[in-house]
């Protein structure tokens, strides 16, 4: 059974018993944007659940079982889950190589997904892709992709495929701000714009890219202006540590893409808690250990555990148990993966040629 179908059942029958115990406040209904307790707490066990497969993942790093590079999500989980909450199954969705939390918000079995980071034949690409090419077909999930700026005109690309064929989908491309400085992402951008692509572009602003800062890198630090250049529909998402104010900015571009076919550019603003890469300390020379710590207590876990349990939609044992399940979740995956077996000597030589 798929790992998020678990999710989901737990998280509903966990929610049967949240209800019969606590009773709701009338909270306006603008505040959680008229979204269900069950859509709600769902996002607080994937949000986590990319937490705890990151955390998994640089443990299985530092032992030397992840080889390669490996970039971890910590810190920026309300932007992949509000913004895929924001779409469909049949909407794309595109990255650059930070892609773990994406790919686990696209629906994509984080068993699979680990068992790609270990190079195992049960992996995503069948263990030849690794950490930065993660993919899956099925899921409309079109990479992982290790070239900076290299998949933001292929976003474009699908966008094009999708208004060709008439079709109602969109496709969403996220990027770090460092790609926001490079040829492709003007050139995409511009044709986006001028032959109408239901596109949307998000910029996922870390504040660094790699070790340099935004204001050190761009005359205009402001990132979500550029679009202007182009004509094109933009917004900045200040707080993008809260998963409700991502999805809000996601599902009007969304909206705006489906009815018009237009793009948009948003720039969430976000903060890493690790370094770039696990080959990049924590607290390197360009950030400091009290920066780190002071995004720390905006911790997007946290804000959406406050959203929850203001609204008297969580207690402290839904937290608790949410905590048990994920845990268990993320002992499968390593037990499916360390059973899994490594890819035979003659997949070397499949999917290299079309034929």
């Amino acid at each position: 059974m798929c790992l998020h179908i678990v999710i989901s059942e737990l998280t509903n029958n966990i929610l049967q018993s949240e209800m019969e115990t606590l009773k709701l406040t009338n909270i306006a209904e603008n505040h959680l944007l008229g979204l269900s307790p069950e859509i709600l707490l769902k996002w607080f066990d994937e949000m986590l659940l990319i937490r705890r497969f990151e955390e998994k993942c640089a443990q299985l790093y530092g032992m030397g079982k992840i080889g390669g590079f490996c970039h971890l999500y910590n810190g920026q989980e309300a932007i992949a889950t509000g913004s895929t909450g924001a779409i469909t199954p049949d909407d794309y969705v595109i990255t650059a190589y930070r892609d773990h939390g994406l790919a686990i918000s696209k629906g994509l079995d984080p068993r699979r997904i680990l068992a790609e980071l270990l190079g195992k034949s049960t992996g995503t690409t069948k263990g030849k892709g690794g950490s930065m090419h993660l993919f899956s077909r099925e899921h409309n999930f079109l990479g992982g992709h290790a070239i900076v700026g290299g998949h933001i005109p292929l976003a474009a690309g699908a966008a094009f495929a999708i208004k060709y064929r008439g079709e109602k989908r969109v496709c969403l491309c996220f990027m770090g701000d460092g790609a926001t400085n490079i040829g492709e992402f003007h050139e995409a951008l511009n044709l986006a714009a001028l032959w109408k692509l239901p596109v949307i572009y998000v910029i996922e602003n870390n504040k660094y890219g790699m070790a340099t800062a935004v204001e050190r890198a761009s005359a205009v630090d402001a990132l979500h202006l550029k679009a202007a250049a182009y004509n094109m529909r933009n917004q900045v998402v200040e707080d993008g540590h809260n998963v409700l104010k991502v999805y809000q900015a996601v599902k009007a571009a969304v909206d705006h893409a489906r009815k018009t076919y237009e793009p948009s550019l948003l720039e969430v603003q976000t903060f890493r808690y690790r370094g770039h890469s696990m080959s990049d300390p924590i607290h390197g020379p360009y950030r400091t250990k009290e920066e780190v710590e002071a995004q720390k207590k905006l911790d997007p876990i946290t804000v959406l555990m406050n959203i929850l349990s203001e609204a008297n939609l969580a207690s402290e044992e839904y937290f608790e148990s949410a905590e048990e399940r994920i845990k268990a979740i993320i002992d499968e995956c390593v037990t499916y993966t360390e059973n899994s077996p490594e890819p035979p000597l003659e997949e070397l030589y499949t999917d290299v040629y079309a034929e």
